[in-house]
C-alpha cells in the first residue's frame, strides 16, 4: 500500500488505502495526549485576539527567552521554529551535500529533509532482536568523515530511551570526530528533564538539541518547536529563516506553557499508565512490544504475516494505527500506538483482542 509518511491525518489514509471512511474514528495514530492544552490556554482565549492585530517578534519572544529561562541557558541560545519540522529544514541546510548518520527507523522529516538538500546518508539500523538498542560500537565506526549524526531520544517509533552516561559517550565520540550531534528529545517531556542532556550542552559544542512543544502541552495546530544549543551555532542556524516564522499567538501560548508543571505531572502520569495497561495487553496476547517509555509504544503480531490484514481490518472498524511502512526496518510488520483516554484505550484494546480471536 502506498500510504502516507506521518499519522494524524485519517481522512488521506483512508482514501490511500482504497477504504470508505467509517462514521466514527479512534485516531492511535499520533502522539498528541488526550488531555487537551493547558487550561489558562481557554481562560486567557479572548485576550490573545489581540496578537492577532501585531506583528510578531521576529525571534519568537516571549517564548525564547521563556525556553532559556526554562533550560537554564542564555536566550541566545535558543531559535523559535514553526515546529521542529522548521528546525529540521534548518539542519538539514547546514549539512548540505555532506554526509549524515541516521539511526534507523527513524522519523521520516530526517531523511526527507536531508536528501532534498543532497545529504549523503550513511545508515546504522536498529533490530527488533536486539530490543532496537543502539550500540555504541556501530556509532564509533560510523560517525568518521560524517558532518553530524541524527538520533531521537526517546526513539521514535519504539519509545527507546538512551540513557545519559551512553550518550555522553555518543556526544564526546563525535567530539573527536568533529561530527555534530542532532539531538531530538520531542519526546522527552514524557519522562521529564532528568532524562534530557540539556545540562551537559556547555561541556558539548558539537550537539544540537531540538525540542518540540506539540506534544506535551497537546498544540499541534500552533506549530511550535526550538532549538538550543552554543549562541554561535544558533546564529548559524538561523541564517536563511524566514522573517517572523514564528506567529504570536504560538510565542506567547508556549512561554506560558513552560510553566504548567502541575499538568506536565498529570500528563505524564495518564500516558504512562495507558502505556503500561497496552503492554501487560498486549504480552497477554502474545504479540511482541518495545520497551518504551514515552507516550506511544510499539508492537508485532504473534503471526507478523499477518500485519497487512489486521491493519485494514482495523481501519475498516475505525481503528487508526500507526503504520510502519515508512520506517526503514519495520517495513510494516510492526504497529505504533500513541496512547490516549482510558476509554478509548479500551475500546482498542477490545478491537485487537476481537480480531486475534477471530483470525
Amino acid at each position: 500500500m502506498d500510504l502516507p509518511n506521518h499519522g494524524a491525518n485519517p481522512q488521506r489514509l483512508y482514501k490511500q488505502a482504497g477504504i470508505s471512511l467509517p462514521q466514527q474514528i479512534l485516531d492511535f495514530s499520533e502522539n498528541v495526549h488526550p488531555l487537551g492544552p493547558p487550561s489558562f490556554l481557554a481562560e486567557r482565549w479572548p485576550e490573545m485576539l489581540e496578537l492577532v492585530g501585531s506583528y510578531p517578534d521576529p525571534d519568537g519572544e516571549p517564548f525564547r527567552t521563556a525556553a532559556a529561562k526554562f533550560h537554564e541557558v542564555e536566550p541566545s541560545q535558543v531559535a523559535a521554529g514553526n515546529g521542529a519540522a522548521e528546525v529540521f529544514t534548518w539542519l538539514a541546510r547546514r549539512y548540505r551535500s555532506q554526509r549524515v548518520v541516521l539511526v534507523e527507523p527513524a522519523f521520516s522529516e530526517y531523511r526527507q529533509t536531508l536528501e532534498a538538500e543532497n545529504v549523503q546518508i550513511r545508515a546504522i539500523q536498529l533490530k527488533a532482536e536486539n530490543n532496537w538498542h543502539l550500540p555504541i560500537q556501530n556509532v564509533r565506526s560510523a560517525i568518521p568523515g560524517c558532518a553530524a549524526l541524527y538520533i531521537c531520544n526517546p526513539h521514535n517509533p519504539t519509545g527507546v530511551l538512551l540513557d545519559i552516561k551512553t550518550l555522553r559517550e555518543i556526544a564526546g565520540a563525535c567530539l573527536e570526530n568533529k561530527c555534530e550531534l542532532v539531538l531530538d528529545e520531542a519526546f522527552i517531556d514524557f519522562i521529564g528533564e532528568l532524562a534530557s542532556f540539556m545540562p551537559f550542552l556547555k561541556n558539548f559544542p558539537n550537539v544540537i538539541i531540538v525540542r518540540s512543544m506539540t506534544k506535551m502541552y497537546a498544540i499541534p495546530g500552533l506549530r511550535l518547536g526550538y532549538a538550543v544549543s552554543q549562541a554561535a551555532m544558533i546564529e548559524q542556524l538561523k541564517q536563511g529563516a524566514a522573517h517572523w516564522n514564528v506567529n504570536a499567538l504560538s510565542a506567547a501560548i508556549g512561554a506560558d506553557c513552560l510553566w504548567a508543571s502541575a499538568y506536565r505531572g498529570q500528563v505524564i502520569r495518564a500516558a504512562a499508565e495507558q502505556r503500561r495497561k497496552m503492554q501487560q495487553f498486549l504480552a497477554e496476547k502474545n504479540c511482541t512490544t518495545s520497551n518504551s517509555e514515552a507516550n506511544f509504544l510499539t508492537f508485532q503480531l504473534p503471526d507478523p504475516g499477518m500485519s497487512d490484514k489486521f491493519f485494514r481490518d482495523l481501519l475498516k472498524a475505525g481503528i487508526v494505527l500507526r503504520h510502519t511502512e515508512s520506517f526503514r526496518g519495520m517495513d510494516g510488520k510492526w504497529f505504533r500506538i500513541g496512547m490516549k483516554s482510558a476509554e478509548s484505550m479500551e475500546k482498542l484494546r477490545e478491537a485487537i483482542a476481537g480480531w486475534l480471536e477471530a483470525n
